[in-house]
């Protein structure tokens, strides 16, 4: 006969046999890992420069200049609804860490109860409680109440990393929750950014539409003398007149994108319309210099999106190591310890009320697996297609790069030009309209010379706007706007 010791020295014993038996059943039945596409290495420079420095590293209130923007930013911050949201997944996030951390650790409880049971006289309870003393000098009861009072544990064993690795894959999950509610800030910034300098264009072209009124008014009203001295006919006067209305007309059209912009500016910064302070001079005096953009190696750091799609592939990839680790064996150690009796003024009397348990055991998968091989199928085509929406965001990052330095080029370019054709322009007017006096014009000359200016002019502002809008959108495509 085997004492006490030796019984769970074999009881180990065999659990360790069955430990390691089920440890090498595992894996050779476990389903192969879908190999990891190999993707094209990215290039050492967005161009023929290899600068190492980077906007994109500097914190929005350095970056912008404009002491009214920023206040702008700073109030949409605070008050965007995306951005609150935003914050909310992250405390959702943050809570399934909590949960995963719980499972990993032995869950415990206090728990009561009671309960009456009445087993049958010819079963094996029944027969044996009527010859059975509960108490000296009392045979148990037909109907035997139960109370009980004490601890119950459980906990799962991690030997595979199972509930490690879902661990990690909750942690991972928060990360790129965080990453992504700093994507929100970016593009918030960028948006007001964008909007404001769209406003500052706007009033910029109404002022142009109005200064040109006044002179298609002066014109207007010297062709109405000339008319009355026999030098003009009423056709010119009409078309003149005509002129005056289109260019009142194009007054109320902006006036209406003015109020739009208005509005859509006000609606992310979370609050009901208000006019809109700007600060005019900044827009008509600056034009923003050329920028460090860095290599493509820093958008790994910088860009919110690029770290929420690697932190989403970490995640996944600890998905699928949870799931796969779910075809070995799980190893449960369960326990109570308290007090119980048949009655409840026996039940705190100790030793003898005193009850406790403790069972171990493993349970491994050998039928209908179906279920954990589904799962194990999912998490692995989760990961792969978590692996190219990283590269997809990491292309998408380069060529967004690559997009606003030619923006940036092209548009000085452009602006340079399109100042000379206002300077031209402008000439024009005056000399049509000294020429138109002394007769040696036609009003029609006079006419076009207004239009033409009045293009240019509005043609040159929306040019600085997409300059202004160029650095916004290298700032955030370089990964700037949530510091």
């Amino acid at each position: 006969m085997y004492n006490r010791y030796q019984m769970s020295r074999l009881t180990l014993r065999h659990l360790l046999i069955c430990l390691v038996l089920a440890g090498l059943y595992g894996p050779s039945c476990t389903p192969v890992m879908t190999k990891a596409p190999e993707f094209p290495k990215a290039p050492s420079t967005f161009e023929s420069s290899a600068d190492t420095n980077s906007i994109g590293s500097l914190p929005w209130k350095q970056y912008f200049k404009d002491s009214v923007l920023v206040q702008l930013i700073e109030i949409g911050i605070q008050q965007n609804p995306d951005v609150r949201m935003a914050i909310q997944r992250m405390q959702m996030a943050k809570a399934q860490v909590r949960y995963a951390k719980g499972a990993y650790l032995p869950a415990a409880q206090l728990s009561t109860g009671a309960s009456r049971r009445k087993f049958g006289r010819y079963t094996m309870d029944g027969a044996g409680n009527s010859t059975t003393e509960i108490t000296p000098g009392q045979i148990v009861p037909v109907d035997l109440p139960d109370y009980y009072a004490g601890f119950q544990a459980a906990w799962e064993v991690d030997v595979w990393g199972k509930l490690r690795n879902r661990k990690k894959s909750a942690q991972y999950r928060y990360l790129a929750s965080e990453e992504g509610k700093n994507w929100v800030l970016s593009n918030l910034i960028a948006d007001i950014s964008t909007l404001y300098y769209e406003l500052l264009a706007l009033k910029s072209e109404r002022n142009l539409v109005l200064r040109s009124i006044r002179l298609q008014e002066n014109a207007l009203s010297i062709v109405k003398i000339q008319k009355d001295a026999g030098h003009a006919n009423e056709l010119a006067v009409k078309q003149f007149e005509a002129q005056v209305f289109n260019s009142r007309a194009i007054e109320m059209d902006l006036e209406q994108r003015i109020i739009e912009t208005e509005n859509q500016l006000n609606l992310l910064l979370g609050r009901y319309s208000q006019p809109i302070p700007l600060n005019d001079q900044y827009f008509l005096t600056l034009i923003p210099d050329a920028l460090s953009h860095g290599v493509p190696s820093s958008l790994l750091q910088n860009r919110p999106d690029v770290r929420e799609a690697m932190y989403q592939l970490k995640a996944n990839q600890a998905d699928l190591k949870a799931a796969r680790a779910a075809f070995y064996p799980s190893f449960m150690i369960t326990g109570s310890y308290g007090f119980q009796a048949f009655d409840t003024k026996f039940l705190l009397q100790h030793p003898e009320s005193m009850a406790y348990g403790l069972f171990g055991g493993l349970a491994l998968p050998l039928v209908n697996r179906n279920a954990i091989k589904a799962e194990f199928r999912t998490a692995d085509a989760a990961r792969v297609e978590a692996l190219y929406q990283y590269q997809k965001t990491l292309l998408l990052s380069f060529a967004e790069v690559r997009n606003q330095l030619a923006s940036m080029r092209n548009l000085d370019s452009i602006y340079v030009l399109k100042e000379k054709e206002v300077a031209v322009l402008t000439h024009a007017i005056e000399t049509s309209t000294e020429l138109f006096k002394t007769g040696r014009a036609s009003y029609l000359e006079v006419l076009m010379s207004q239009r033409s200016a009045l293009i240019a002019n509005i043609e040159l502002v929306e040019t600085r706007k997409k300059r202004f809008d160029a650095t916004v959108y290298l700032y955030k495509a370089l990964g700037g706007g949530w510091r």
